[in-house]
């Protein structure tokens, strides 16, 4: 690591940069100091500082390009299997079967999030207009996300840099203001348990663009080549990874699987609030290590007892 020192009028700024190798690239890393330091101040700051730019240097070796990570021949294998049974052998789910899941799906997409609707306040509201004295923004995400729902069923989009953008707008138009908007220069994402501890850092916000151009081209070149429940895992587990808004994340990923699975002629899949615990195991396993078998079992067990909830009906 090096001071830089730019000279402005009659101050002088200070810099504290890093470059490494990533692969075939070369990437800098700067972090300001401060203006007119004495050296004291100056040595203290490049201390501090220092530990700054190694957590940012370590996130550019985990939000690694699209499936760096191997496929296993078990995990194809698994997958492929699963899209065989009978439970999974659904073109589409007949009118009332969508119904029933877009209630589920934004009743439990939007509680893992913090909304305090519960699952009959959410039917009211999409079935009758009613409105509860609830948050507003709640009852709006709710409409948002019942809205999106709709879409991925008519959309032809698979996955698109604009087709993510259009998600997030359409679940968060009339509660975010930065409905959208990908993260700007400084907006970086540190996601923390209840105790405060840090379960995820988000991409740097310099390679979000970058990344979800990866991500998406990667999905054009396997989209026929890997089992659709592959495909849905990578795509969510990869988009959480970057992090690409600086909220509603979670919901746009969701969204995003279900999209993939749909246009591959199966099912869409809800993450229910009984598994929340497997489903953040499961993104910190892809995360750190690669692992896709625990997405791979979370979307199992969600299929199984989504098939409960909706009922055996015959399609329509």
């Amino acid at each position: 690591m090096y001071i830089e020192k730019r000279k402005v009028g009659k101050s002088i700024k200070y810099y504290l940069a890093h470059s490494f190798r990533e692969g075939g690239k070369i990437h800098k890393v700067r972090k300001f100091l401060g203006i007119n330091l004495d050296q004291g101040t100056l040595d203290d700051r490049v201390k501090k500082t220092e530990n700054l730019i190694i957590e940012e240097i370590e996130q550019y070796k985990i939000i690694k390009d699209p499936l760096k990570f191997e496929l296993s021949k078990k995990d194809i294998s698994f997958a492929k299997g699963l899209e065989k049974e009978q439970e999974l052998r659904v073109f589409h789910l007949s009118e009332s079967q969508w119904k029933t899941f877009s209630e589920l799906f934004t009743y439990n997409t939007n509680a893992i999030e913090g909304s305090e609707l519960n699952i009959k306040e959410v039917k009211g509201i999409l079935e009758k207009d009613e409105w509860p004295e609830k948050s507003k923004r709640d009852i709006a995400e709710a409409y948002g996300v019942n809205e999106a729902v709709k879409f991925i069923r008519k959309t032809d989009d698979h996955i698109s840099v604009e087709f993510i953008k259009k998600l997030h707008n359409l679940v968060f138009k009339n509660s975010k203001k930065f409905a959208s908007q990908l993260r700007r220069p400084g907006e970086e994402v540190v996601v923390r348990d209840g105790l405060g501890r840090i379960v995820h850092y988000g991409a740097p916000q310099s390679r979000v663009i970058g990344l979800l151009n990866e991500l998406v081209g990667w999905y054009g070149k396997n989209k026929n080549k890997y089992p659709a429940l592959i495909l849905a895992a990578v795509v969510h587990n990869q988009f959480e990874n970057i992090h690409p808004f600086s909220d509603g994340n979670g919901r746009v990923g969701r969204l995003l699987m279900a999209n993939i699975l749909i246009k591959h002629g199966l099912p869409p899949l809800n993450i229910d609030m009984s598994n929340v615990r497997e489903y953040y195991s499961s993104l910190q396993e892809y995360q750190k290590k690669g692992n896709l078998r625990p997405t791979l079992d979370l979307m199992t067990r969600e299929y199984k007892l989504m098939k409960k909830k909706l009922g055996d009906h015959k399609n329509k």
